[in-house]
């Protein structure tokens, strides 16, 4: 990666004379955006020679604490690197001190100034790489689906749905796809999409969910997958932003509430060849598309049991994976069936596409991204067969697969011969020790339940 063009910055400051400072941000092994906030007058030193940040902010747990054990620490004397700007990701954001705040996304790296190997950014960096070696690119879109909830908990300390702006009420029904549940958020929702189009965000569709204050936002898909991830990271943070403007909080954690659907982060993805064409279409018409289509669908499922740790990356993660709630709990593929885990979805060939339906919203969108390219390029290089697409409901006719135990997950990620290839033994290393840490400190808590049920009956 080249060193961005101080000029970015000069032109910046010329256009936002009314900007004074600026964060300097970059995204962890959660997705976590962390960093530093410079003056104006510092940016374009900024550009010319980035800035030091220690490797050990990849080995921060959730709570911001070092995990140690990933060697990134104080083994190494918690040693700086050198972060550089990424190019087209200087941007105002007008929700922060009446828009006299903008923010830049960095990216880390080694002594060399090569890719540093605990970024998640150039794992997925290495991943299109890959792809792009067979003379193919991904065209992706994600969508994100989120709850809005009230700043106060409930009387049991428990998050609740916040107060409807238009009526004062709580929501307490699905409503899903409602117009008038749009309508009552609608200024919330309309400073997301001026907040998204003053940054140049590819927002797309904003639709009402199927739980109590749960909405999706959509990106506009494209064949840039570094950009669409940047856009996914920065997306969430802006609606986090926008809504405690609005008096409530945005949140992305997998399952908020026990009987309800869970936030998931869903992925559509084609690929493309040097002409520009997409090689999932099939020439006749298939809507079960060509073999490289059902090549790829195989190796994402024949991946996809040990790629869960980075599909559902935390405690929470694993609530959401319950039958019924349109969360695929077992490698499955099918032609526009939502119960499946890899949904073709209908509509124009030309467009022909898998849907990958498992990841929470809390999943770090570069490793993500990184993890479905590598099983993609795994199925399209073994040529694996998906075997028949289901037809019906997916839930009634396979029994569940996928893990929802966090400490199998992990085993089952470290012990994956094509991801450990595809990442590398040292960045499974970092990651693998910062989650097993976060999961020890996570068994010493205690939690209500427990007490109601086992204090006094056991």
């Amino acid at each position: 990666m080249g060193t961005p063009s101080v000029d970015e910055a000069r032109d910046f400051r010329a256009r936002h004379p009314e900007v004074d400072s600026v964060d300097l941000l970059i995204s962890d092994m959660n997705g976590v955006l962390r960093g530093k906030r410079i003056p104006r007058d510092n940016l374009e030193k900024a550009y010319a020679s980035g800035i030091q940040l220690p490797g050990s902010v990849f080995a921060l747990d959730i709570t911001g604490n070092t995990v140690e054990e990933t060697g990134l620490g104080l083994d190494i004397g918690d040693r700086d690197q050198v972060c550089r700007p990424i190019p087209g990701t200087l941007m105002v954001t007008p929700w922060q001190r009446k828009g006299r705040q903008a923010q830049l996304l960095m990216n880390m790296r080694d002594d060399q100034d090569g890719p540093f190997f605990a970024d998640p950014r150039n794992v997925l960096a290495r991943q299109v790489e890959r792809l792009a070696e067979r003379g193919l690119k991904a065209v992706v879109a994600l969508e994100l689906e989120f709850y809005l909830v009230d700043r106060q908990r409930d009387e049991m300390g428990m998050a609740q749905p916040c107060r409807s702006p238009a009526s004062g009420e709580r929501a307490s029904d699905s409503q899903l796809y409602s117009i008038n549940e749009l309508d009552e958020y609608a200024d919330f929702l309309e400073e997301v999409h001026a907040a998204a189009q003053l940054q140049q965000l590819p927002l797309d569709t904003a639709l009402k969910e199927c739980a109590p204050g749960q909405f999706e936002i959509n990106l506009i898909h494209g064949d840039d997958v570094m950009k669409a991830c940047d856009s996914a990271v920065l997306l969430k943070r802006l609606i986090k932003g926008v809504a405690l403007r609005h008096g409530f909080e945005a949140t992305f954690m997998a399952k908020l509430y026990g009987g309800e659907a869970g936030n998931g982060m869903h992925v559509h993805m084609s690929l493309i060849d040097e002409s520009g064409d997409n090689v999932f279409a099939d020439s006749d018409g298939d809507p079960l598309g060509t073999p490289a289509l059902r090549h790829a669908i195989g190796g994402l499922m024949e991946l996809m049991p040990a790629s869960m740790a980075l599909f559902a990356p935390n405690l929470n993660s694993f609530r959401r994976f319950q039958p019924g709630l349109y969360v695929p709990m077992t490698p499955t593929w099918g032609y526009d069936n939502r119960s499946v885990a890899l949904r073709i979805p209908s509509g124009a060939n030309a467009a022909r596409r898998v849907e990958h339906r498992v990841a929470g919203a809390d999943a770090n969108p570069y490793l993500l991204l990184a993890t479905l390219l590598a099983s993609v390029c795994h199925g399209l290089d073994t040529a694996v067969s998906p075997g028949e697409p289901v037809t019906g409901n997916a839930y009634r006719q396979y029994e569940p697969t996928l893990t929802n135990s966090w400490s199998k997950a992990l085993d089952l990620l470290e012990h994956s011969e094509p991801l450990g290839e595809a990442f590398g033994q040292a960045f499974l290393k970092v990651f693998l020790a910062n989650r097993r840490a976060e999961r020890e400190l996570a068994m010493q808590s205690v939690s209500r339940l427990e007490y109601d049920w086992y204090l006094r009956h056991v």
